[in-house]
């Protein structure tokens, strides 16, 4: 997967904007669903992206991944950050996008949910 891939599914997936939010931080380019994040990464080297994770699964994922490590700037219960090291397949990459995605969307309120599911 290259950034270019990446930033295409993720503005793929419904009510999702992208942005450069953080002023200390300029090259980090975020992804969110309805104003919530659901993953980040540096567009200048796309050595990795973060991702929120169901939290009984991080401690599985960075044990059973080399490349799923503690996040710089997120909850280390609620986050990884995946180095794109190219040992993780691409359709499993896809796949974390989808869950962090579908965490976000999970904890949004019940009327922005029927409204993402009608666009």
């Amino acid at each position: 997967m290259d950034i270019e891939m990446y930033r295409a599914y993720c503005l793929s997936k419904k009510g999702v904007t992208e942005s450069i939010p953080f002023s200390k931080l300029p090259n980090v380019l975020v992804f969110k669903v309805q104003g919530k994040i659901f993953t980040a990464t540096d567009i200048t080297t796309f050595s990795g992206f973060s991702i929120k994770c169901i939290p009984e699964t991080i401690d599985a994922l960075r044990a059973t991944y080399m490349a799923v490590q503690n996040p710089s700037y997120f909850s280390k219960k609620h986050w990884c950050n995946v180095i794109m090291d190219n040992s993780i397949s691409d359709n499993l990459l896809f796949k974390w996008l989808d869950t962090s995605y579908r965490l976000v969307v999970a904890n949004l309120s019940k009327k922005i949910q029927v409204e993402l599911k009608k666009m």
